[in-house]
Formats: C-alpha cells, structure tokens, sequence
C-alpha cells in the first residue's frame, strides 16, 4: 500500500503561485507515474497534470502554460507548481500514483489539499 501525503496548498490572491508537493512511502516511486487532480464540490475530479517514470508530462488545457509538474526521485516526491492562479483554479488538489505489475493496474490517492484562490 503506497501513501501518498499532498502539502502546499492555501489561500492565495488571483495572479499568485502555489507549489505543492505530494511524498510517497514507496521505494519504487521512480516507476510510478504520477498525477495531480482537483475536484470541486458537485463536479467530477479532473486530470491537472501528469508525468510518467521516464518525465513525459501532460497537462489539461486550461493550466497549460501556468502550472509544473516535476518529481524527485531521490526524495519520492512529486510537485505541482501553480503561476498565473485564477479563481477557477479554486479545488481541492489530489496527488495519483500509478503502476502496472505483473499485468495489474494499482492506483493510489493521497487525502487531498485545498488550494483557494481569491478574485
């Protein structure tokens, strides 16, 4: 069982930055791919950012451009960092990690961190 503990979020105003960062309790973190997600309240949770074991990153549309998505193997920890933040970007964040072993799929969630942004 992989855990996964976000840290960083807040509340920041419009146009500020946010880096948060997501430690994992697993020696083979170098092999997971991992992704950030956010949720609002009434919607489904959304793809922000993901980067696999060899650094391929991919981002939805409407955080390209302001938001990172890099890792530290040595230290297995994965960040998101948030430019340009905008009140729609107001959610509750969630670090995903990702593995296939031996023909199985595992899929692990951190608790979330709140990131709220003010007009």
């Amino acid at each position: 069982q992989v855990q996964l503990v976000e840290s960083g979020g807040g509340l920041v105003q419009a146009g500020g930055s946010l880096r948060l960062s997501c430690a994992a309790s697993e020696s083979r973190f170098s092999r997971y791919a991992m992704g950030w997600y956010r949720q609002v309240p009434g919607k489904q949770r959304e793809l922000v950012a993901v980067i696999s074991s060899g650094l391929t990153t991919n981002y939805a549309d409407a955080v390209k451009g302001r938001f990172t998505i890099s890792r530290d193997n040595a230290k297995n920890t994965v960040y998101l960092r948030m430019n340009s933040l905008k009140p729609e970007d107001t959610a509750v964040y969630y670090c995903n990690a990702q593995i296939s072993l031996h023909g199985r799929e595992y899929d692990y969630w951190g608790q979330g961190t709140q990131v709220t942004v003010s007009s």
